[in-house]
Order: structure tokens, then sequence, then C-alpha cells
């Protein structure tokens, strides 16, 4: 294993940062107080979509979130990573410093600066054909971005009144002009965005506490949820409440559809990548029938289901669309949940929780199948690969682990963080997981 490229975070990387105090914040903080490193929908190579430890590249920086067209990693002003993702074109990264970057991947160098938020960048997220990045600050505003100019696009998005917890965009099978965006705040709100227009369509007001996570579901749904214990379900084009999910009795930190990488990926398909990052080709037409096709093998004849993790140490699967009473309770954990994600074939379930333990499960029944035990501390966040055969995870223990789901046994342990790693995502051609974590580093781990 060898580090291919290191960027300190004064200087080569851009950046920079205040000082602050060492602190151990909880995860429900760790986007409040963020900065983003994110790479778009390029970088995608032909190959199995199979994971070994080779090579190495390697970030220094104190950034909040990165994503690699469609990843993303949080980091936070004390170097803490919470979140990660992976898209095809370009790098992108927001930081403390108030900036949002665009990375040349080829040459592993800054492309663009962008300026124009007024404080920490919180959250980023691409659009589901990789054009536009969406960025959101602590004061509440959501810039878009242009990564092949770096110019901002349009109108800064100002409304909500206390800063930025998530973003989603409509899924690309449903509008090919990826024109409406979706935004969750501390404000205890949810808001729907026309970014042609720049201006707020709707907004969707129930959840009494602050919403944590946000998804724009394949069916037109958008589900919202809050540290008020409750999961809601929107009409996206009217915002009409459909149903409230009760059941949790602690916060509810985290939650994922069976479709989320289907829409994640949209019109790309991991089996075509090729070894020069491309644009999507095709007319907006084509585009969305490949990506409604990628949808619905992956959705199958029933509806999407989605599951959620709470602070009190259970999961629930719905069925969302069709019922407000839970499919199955999961329990099991002994310590809060911190990340639950479907498979990308939607079969299996993965959960990662304090308990120092991962935890699998049937993705249509929620039966339990398995622990995934290794790791000597905290584990905070996990990610598939491409064939739903391999799984990641990456702890307070500062390592990061590739398991077998299959064997349901440790595939390789990937050392080399100086500290806890918060963040880990895997690439949509397979070829690369990033990981992020207290040490200041971005690392990204290739064959």
């Amino acid at each position: 294993m060898r580090i291919m490229r290191s960027f300190k975070s004064s200087d080569s990387c851009g950046h920079s940062f205040k000082e602050g105090r060492e602190k151990k914040w909880p995860p429900q903080v760790f986007s409040e107080m963020a900065s983003v490193l994110h790479l778009s929908s390029g970088e995608r190579e032909k190959s199995s979509p199979r994971f070994c430890s080779q090579k190495m590249i390697e970030w220094e920086a104190e950034v909040h979130i990165c994503s690699i067209s469609g990843w993303a990693l949080l980091l936070v002003p004390t170097a803490e990573v919470w979140q990660s993702l992976f898209f095809p074109r370009y790098l992108a990264s927001g930081s403390g410093d108030t900036t949002v970057r665009f990375w040349d991947l080829s040459t592993e160098t800054p492309h663009f600066t962008c300026q124009g938020h007024r404080h920490w960048v919180l959250s980023i997220s691409w659009s589901p054909d990789g054009k536009k990045l969406a960025s959101g600050c602590k004061n509440g505003q959501i810039l878009l971005w242009d990564p092949s100019t770096g110019k901002q696009v349009g109108r800064t998005l100002a409304g909500h009144s206390k800063w930025i917890t998530g973003l989603s965009w409509e899924p690309l099978h449903m509008n090919p002009e990826c024109r409406y965006l979706a935004s969750s705040s501390k404000d205890g709100s949810v808001r729907v965005w026309d970014t042609t227009a720049g201006r707020c369509e709707r907004i969707l007001t129930g959840h009494t506490q602050s919403v944590t996570c946000l998804r724009w579901g394949g069916d037109g749904l958008l589900y919202s949820a809050s540290q008020d214990r409750t999961i809601k379900v929107w009409r996206a084009h009217d915002g009409v409440l459909c149903r409230t999910l009760q059941g949790h009795g602690h916060w509810v930190n985290t939650m994922a559809l069976s479709t989320d990488y289907a829409l994640r990926t949209g019109a790309f398909e991991p089996a075509e990548a090729s070894v020069n990052a491309q644009d999507l080709q095709g007319s907006l037409q084509e585009i969305k029938e490949r990506a409604l096709s990628r949808y619905n093998l992956v959705r199958g004849q029933g509806p999407e289901r989605l599951v959620s993790g709470s602070d009190d140490f259970t999961l629930f699967l719905w069925s969302p669309a069709e019922d407000k009473k839970p499919l199955a309770r999961m329990t099991g954990h002994q310590a809060l949940i911190n990340q639950v994600l479907f498979s990308p074939d939607s079969r299996i379930v993965a959960s990662a929780s304090f308990d120092k333990s991962i935890k699998l499960w049937d993705g249509r029944t929620g039966k339990y199948l398995a622990s995934l035990r290794g790791h000597v501390a905290a584990v905070y966040q996990i990610a598939w690969s491409a064939d739903s055969r391999l799984l990641v995870s990456g702890s307070s223990d500062s390592t990061l682990k590739v398991w077998d789901v299959k064997a349901q046994k440790l595939a390789t342990d990937l050392p080399g963080h100086a500290d806890e790693v918060y963040a880990v995502d895997w690439s949509p051609d397979g070829q690369r997981v990033a990981s992020g974590g207290k040490d200041k580093c971005l690392r990204i781990w290739r064959r």
C-alpha cells in the first residue's frame, strides 16, 4: 500500500480553518460542524467491482464532507468525518472556510474555488445527472454550482431559519432535467425548491424537532426523519402529508430506501463503466428511460421499502407507501444505531452501531442474519460494493474493515488512519473506497 497523493489542509488543499478545541461530538451534531469534500460523476473504471488495497490516495485536510461522483465524506473542523458519497466525473469539496472546491481527478489538483457561502458548508449533494452540485451551509442557505465552470448557477436559495441537515434531488427517472431539490433543516421543516426558477415551491411542516435525514423516493414520495421520533411521508408534487410512521422511542438518526443505490446512480450502469470518465450520453428521454429501467429492476413488483435506525437501539422496516405500521421491528444492537444501508440489490440491510458490531438483516422480512464483529470500538459508517458481495466499515478504532457478506467474515483489514474513522463510501464502479477521519486525512483506497 502506498500513498499516491497528499494535500495539506492549509496550503495545497487550499481550505483554511480556525483552531478549535479537541472535543468528542455526538453523531447528531457532526453535520452542524461541517466542511465538505465531494467527488462527482466521473472516475469510473472498467473492472470487476471487487476490492483490493494495493494503492491508496490520501488527502490531508480539515474538511467536513467529501463526495466522489455520488459519494461524500463529512469532516468537522476538528477533522472528524461523518458522511461519504461518490458520483462519476468531478471531485467537489465544501469546507469550514465557507468555500466549495472542484478537483481535477486526472491530476488530483484543485480545478475551481467557489465562493458564495458566508458560513461553514455543512451539506452537499450532486444532481442525478452530475451537472449541478447543491451545497447548504450553517446560515441555512443553499447554493447551486456548475462543476464545468465553477460558477454559481441561479440565485441563492434562502428560507430556512437554521442550518441545513440534508439535501435530496428529485430522481432522474421522474425528471431528467434535475430541476427540483428538497432540503431539510434544524428548523424542523422540509422545503422543495425549483432550482431553475430559484424559488421555494413548497414548505413541509409538521415535525416538532430537527429533521435529521431526508430521502426523495422513486415513487414520488419524500421521507423525512426527525428528532421528534417520527418519520413523515409526503407527496412531493403537492406537499400533502400522507402518513406519519411512529414506533421509535428516541431520535431517528438514519434511514435508507431499498432503491437508494439505483436512485443515486441514475442512468449510470456500473457494469458499463469506462476507463475515462464520461458524461451521460443520449437525449433526456433516453436518459430517463435508462434510469427508470434500472430503478424498476431493483424495485421489483412491490413498493419501496424503508429502514430506519434510532437512538433507542432498534431498527424498523417499513412499506411507507402502503401502511403506517412497520413490517418488522429489528432488535439486537446494544447501543444507538449510526447508519443503515440496503445492499445495491436490496436483499440485505446492514446496520452499524456504537456497540462495535455490524448486523445483517433480510431486506424483505427484517429477519436477523448475522453479526460482523472485529472492531474494538464504535462503528460509525458502512458502505456496500456495487455487486453487494462486500461491505466496508469505518470505526472509532482507526481501522477500516472489508467484510465478505456471503461468508459472513472479515475479508481485509485496512489500517492506515491515525485516529477514528468517521466516514466511508464505495464508488459505484466498485473500484474505490473513500475514508476520512479525525486524523484530518481523506484516503481513497483502490487496486
